[in-house]
C-alpha cells in the first residue's frame, strides 16, 4: 500500500465513465467545506500545458529539464523526463507535493498502484467493474443498482454531497 503524509484516496474507472466531471463537482463542495485539496491526474499520452510561443515553451525545448514558472497567483513546474516503457509511480509524485499544506491528496487514475480507491462505474462502459478484482476499491460511485458479492460502500454517481460526506469521513479515518 502507497504511504502518503496525507490522507491520500483514487478515483479509477473507465474512459467515459465521468470521473473528471464527478472530481471537478466534489473538489467544489470540499473547498467550501473547507479543505485544502492535492490532484494528482494520470494522462495516458504526451502532453504539454504550455504551448509554443510561452516562453516557459521555448525555454523547456531549448533544453531545460525543469521548467519552474512563477507568478504571484501561482507557481508550476514542468518536468522532462526521459522516455521509459512505464508510467511514473504514484509514491514519487506523492512526493513533489507540499503536503504539509494539504488535507486530501486526490487521485484520478494510476488504478494498478495499491491505495485506497473508489471506482467511477457506469452503463455506457462496456467493461466489466474493476473492483471484482480489485481488493484497493473500497466503494462502488454508479448510477445503477449493485449487487455486490463483497462488502463495498455503494454511492450515487448523481448525488456528490453524499460523496463528498464519504470522502469527509475517508478524511477524518486517515488523517497521518
Amino acid at each position: 500500500m502507497i504511504e502518503a503524509p496525507c490522507p491520500l484516496l483514487g478515483f479509477v474507472g473507465y474512459s467515459g465513465s465521468g470521473k473528471t466531471t464527478l472530481l471537478t463537482r466534489l473538489i467544489t463542495l470540499l473547498r467550501e467545506r473547507g479543505y485544502q485539496l492535492g490532484v494528482i491526474k494520470h494522462a495516458h499520452h504526451e502532453f504539454d500545458i504550455d504551448y509554443p510561443g510561452k516562453d516557459s515553451y521555448e525555454l523547456r525545448h531549448a533544453g531545460a529539464s525543469q521548467m519552474l514558472v512563477a507568478s504571484q497567483y501561482r507557481w508550476a513546474l514542468i518536468g522532462e523526463t526521459p522516455q521509459q516503457d512505464h508510467d511514473p509511480q504514484l509514491d514519487k509524485l506523492i512526493a513533489k507535493l507540499d503536503c504539509d499544506r494539504l488535507d486530501l491528496i486526490l487521485v484520478e487514475g494510476f488504478k494498478h498502484a495499491a491505495y485506497p480507491r473508489l471506482e467511477v462505474y457506469r452503463e455506457v462502459v462496456s467493461h466489466s467493474p474493476l473492483y471484482i478484482d480489485d481488493p484497493e476499491i473500497i466503494a462502488l460511485v454508479t448510477e445503477l443498482p449493485a449487487d455486490i458479492d463483497r462488502q463495498l460502500t455503494v454511492l450515487d454517481i448523481n448525488n456528490p454531497p453524499a460523496i463528498a460526506d464519504f470522502i469527509e469521513a475517508f478524511i477524518r479515518q486517515n488523517r497521518v
